[in-house]
This record gives C-alpha cells, structure tokens and sequence, in this order.
C-alpha cells in the first residue's frame, strides 16, 4: 500500500490540511508513515497534479494561512478502484527477527537480555495501544459498520502485540529450559576417556566446541561433572578466532582454564600452529603447565595424564 490511498481515504471524510493529515497519521499505528512530513507533503503535491484532489488557502485569525485538501470525483474513483483491488499479504517488516536469526552468537545470559528487552518494548507497545483505544479514535465512525470496522482494526494491532509477547516469552522459557541443550550440547560431544588410571575429557574429533569465551565455561562444567581437570582439544574444535589473536578469543579462553585449573592439550596441525602471532603465543604456552600444543594425539595424552 501506498501513503497516497492513505490520504485520498481521509480526504474522503472531509477537508484536511497537511498538518491535520500528519497529526491523524502520528496517532494511528496502521499509518506507518507517520514520522515522515516531506512524504506526506510531497503526496499531496503529486495528488494535486494529478487532479485527484483540490486545495484551497483558508485564513485563520493569528495563525497564518493554511492548505485545506479536498478529494475530486476522480480522486475518489480512484479510491474505490484500490478498494476493490486484490489485497497482497502483509509485508513482515521486523528488525528482531534479523537479530534473532544470529543470536546464536550470544552466550545463555545475553541472549535472556535481547529477548527481555524486546520483551519490554512490546509490553510498553501493548500498554500504549489499549491506551489509544481508550482515548478514542481520531477516524471516523458515520455509520454502525463503519465503527465495526474500525474497532475491529484496534483488536487486530492489540491481538499483534500479545501474539508477539506471547511468541517472545516462549522463546525465553524454551531457551532457559533446553539451556544445557543450546549451550552446545557439550555433554553429547565430548566423551570421558580413562589412560594408566587417569581420567580426561575428549573434544570430538571434527565438531567446533570454543567460539566464544563462554563455551570455555562450559567444557569447564562438564570436566567437574566427569571429575576431572584434563581436557584433549583437536583443532577442529577450535574457532578460526581462536588462531587470530587479534580477535582476543584465545587469550579469554585460555584464561578461564587457568582461573579453573583445567590442564589443556591441544592437537593442532604445524601449519595453523605457525600463523603469525599464534606460533609466538604457542611457544610461550608450551613452557607452562596448563595449556600446550602438540601435533601428535600420543605427545599430546602423555604430557596430559602426566602427574
């Protein structure tokens, strides 16, 4: 839909000025333009040469003068022709959806936040529509039908908005719910493995487990649910930032496991051992006792079951 049958609809119910359109359009949440005056005003001055409405300069006692539009037969043939005309389904225009479609990037915490404010911004949303309602309708209402119609319009944009409360809150509930789930499912991918008597835990062989800091806390968690301190990482689980130390995803994941005590061995192929300033970190690591790198699976369990 375009704003011009917006306006040729409210002309139809009598004269209005630029600034009664905006003020009409700023108060109705099914005229989506309403923070737009350049558009409203540009319409007008398309709809005038088109001859689908008239103005007329009316002179107001200390104001000064303003444009009154009114509608023309033809403008409201025109009406009528997109009143009859096949409605196309409703545009979904909503920004949450492209920020939920990459909340996977987000720890159990931080996701609860985005969701909460959404949250919050409906229910604010829903307040202040059952307020307009409350207030009365800035429309018409000539006839029966017609103030049918428009309640009927209220209680789609109300029924809109607890729809989507409800849909958000289900997420959250889901989400906290399934946490240990969504958090990576870390106690389906790693496995316990027993050596000489000692026991450590095994990252799968071709599956990323670390592409945030708070999937440290997570291979953390399960290494005390299994009673151990050991942990065998293969490259693989490792995210490419991992590598790049200028993202820092190292270092904060590195550092968890020192605050926790958990004694890392990674398998890590030469090539991505020696990229820039990783093969620097590598070597500085391998001097200490909680995290080194190895490239053979056998260096790399011997050195982790060692006492």
């Amino acid at each position: 839909m375009t704003i011009k049958y917006a306006i040729l609809g409210l002309l139809s119910w009598k004269p209005l000025a630029g600034y009664d359109l905006k003020k009409i359009f700023s108060e109705q949440t099914i005229f989506y333009w309403s923070g737009n005056n350049n558009q409203i005003y540009k319409t007008l001055v398309q709809l005038l040469e088109e001859g689908l409405v008239t103005n007329q300069v009316q002179e107001q006692e200390h104001l000064p003068a303003k444009k009154v539009y009114s509608i023309t037969d033809e403008g409201l043939s025109q009406l009528r022709g997109w009143l009859l005309s096949e409605s196309e389904y409703p545009e979904t225009r909503n920004p949450f959806l492209i920020k939920l479609t990459w909340a996977d990037h987000l720890d159990s915490s931080e996701l609860d936040t985005m969701l909460a404010q959404y949250e919050k911004t409906i229910e604010l949303q829903l307040v202040m529509e059952k307020e307009k309602v409350r207030r009365g309708s800035s429309l018409p209402g000539r006839t029966p039908r017609e103030l049918y119609i428009r309640d009927m319009i209220n209680e789609n944009i109300i029924m809109s908005c607890e729809n989507e409360l409800e849909w958000v809150r289900q997420i959250r509930r889901g989400v906290k719910q399934q946490g240990s789930h969504f958090e990576g499912g870390i106690s389906m991918k790693c496995k316990a493995v027993e050596s000489n008597g000692v026991k450590y835990v095994e990252g799968p062989y071709n599956t990323l487990l670390i592409k945030r800091e708070s999937d440290a806390i997570s291979l953390v968690s399960f290494c005390g649910e299994q009673d151990t301190n050991r942990l065998l990482l293969w490259a693989a689980n490792l995210h490419d930032d991992f590598f790049d130390l200028k993202t820092g995803l190292a270092g904060a994941v590195l550092q968890k496991f020192v605050n926790y005590g958990i004694k890392v061995a990674a398998v890590i192929p030469p090539e991505l051992v020696s990229q820039g300033r990783f093969r620097e970190m590598a070597l500085e690591t391998n001097r200490g006792q909680h995290f080194r790198i190895f490239t053979e699976a056998g260096d790399a369990e011997a050195w982790l079951i060692e006492a």
